[in-house]
């Protein structure tokens, strides 16, 4: 086995032996980590993930093997993945290959053997922080002050960009009719609305309001992506321009983000973000709670927002940001949460049924669960 290290930027690492694909030069990338027991070739593959490096909290992956009917993209995004043990000999009915050699096939380094209790723990109490992964190097000395200074300075492009799909597509035929805008979006989403009866074309995310209204959407749906919401230029104005149109609109993750900078919101990082199955979140209408899937580092600040104009519809009860809004004389709502999870509970899938009646009747959002 090849050692390899972790290091932070703040010069701590974490040594551990390489698995997945190989190489001799760094990977660099935003640290990050995922509290999920299940779900780990759906975080591979979720663009979301793109431009970091993905620290899973469950000691055990690779146990069920992969699928790729479990891939929530065309391939995965993450930067490196760092695990505290590979499993070899997966065991499941439905397992098609192994993730060490799923990794191989598509070029994503990895790290076993870390000690990812401490990690999180570090990453907990200093925030999120930029890293390299590096194979066959030492735990000491220059090489290692020159790796940090390396991850430090290290700055990702609009990932967005990198995600998104090149050209406009038709998903599958059916009524209403949703253009879904790939700012990075996980498959399971454009799957939720299709069980649904309904129709999908997805088109890339620098599309206009006019180039998306040109295919008459009965509701344009905002999807999850990477990165920063403000880095997405362009974004929040086509989102504002839908809205003057009047056409029924529904925000996922970033999509919640760049619908609340439409509405003259503002964003902020947050100290080491969502990532996992099991956050919950209130409705502040009904008062009922939801375990959510959620996947973020960014979130949108309360007080930004106007109240005559926004309703903040849900609240994290961990933590109180933002988990949803609505206009309040708009056609518009959006979640920071995935209501199609994969993996995760199905509390929230209803949401999905809320849009799609919203598309055929274009009242202003509200969702069965407060009417």
């Amino acid at each position: 086995m090849v050692r390899g290290l972790l290091v932070l930027e703040d010069g701590t690492a974490f040594a551990g032996e390489a698995f997945g694909a190989h190489g001799e030069s760094g990977i660099l990338g935003e640290v990050v980590f995922n509290t999920g027991m299940t779900g780990y070739q759906e975080v591979l593959t979720d663009p979301s993930y793109a431009g970091q490096i993905v620290v899973m909290t469950y000691p055990l992956i690779g146990n069920y093997g992969t699928c790729d009917a479990e891939a929530e993209s065309r391939r995965p995004w993450v930067r490196a993945f760092v695990v505290r043990e590979n499993c070899p000999a997966p065991s499941h009915w439905g397992g098609r290959g192994v993730l060490d050699a799923y990794m191989r096939r598509h070029g994503i380094r990895g790290l076993a053997g870390v000690d990812t209790r401490a990690l999180t723990r570090h990453l907990r109490r200093f925030g999120t922080v930029r890293g390299i992964l590096a194979a066959g190097v030492a735990a000491g000395g220059v090489e290692l002050a020159a790796l940090a200074a390396q991850a430090g300075v290290w700055r990702p492009q609009c990932l967005v960009d990198e995600v998104t799909t090149p050209e406009p597509y038709v998903f599958c035929q059916g009524s209403p009719h949703v253009v879904l805008i790939d700012f990075g979006a996980k498959t399971n989403i454009a799957r939720s609305l299709a069980s649904l009866g309904a129709g999908v074309t997805v088109v890339p995310a620098r599309s206009t309001a006019a180039e998306v209204l040109a295919h008459c959407p009965d509701g344009v749906l905002l999807s999850n992506g990477p990165g920063d919401p403000r880095d997405v230029r362009g974004a929040p104005e086509t989102v504002r321009a839908l809205l003057v149109a009047g056409v029924p609109l529904f925000g996922i993750c970033l999509g919640h983000q760049l619908l609340g900078l439409a509405l003259n919101g503002r964003t902020e990082k947050m100290l080491f973000g969502h990532r996992g199955v099991n956050h919950p979140v209130m409705d502040l209408r009904t008062g009922r709670g939801a375990i959510t899937t959620q996947n973020h580092g960014y979130a949108l600040i309360s007080g930004s927002l106007d109240p005559r104009v926004v309703e903040v519809t849900h609240s994290n009860l961990n933590d109180g940001t933002v988990e949803g809004l609505r206009h309040r004389f708009l056609p518009a709502f959006s979640v920071q949460y995935h209501p199609e999870a994969c993996p995760g509970p199905a509390d929230s899938r209803g949401l999905f049924e809320d849009f799609l009646e919203l598309c055929r009747s274009g009242r202003v959002a509200t969702p069965a669960s407060a009417r």
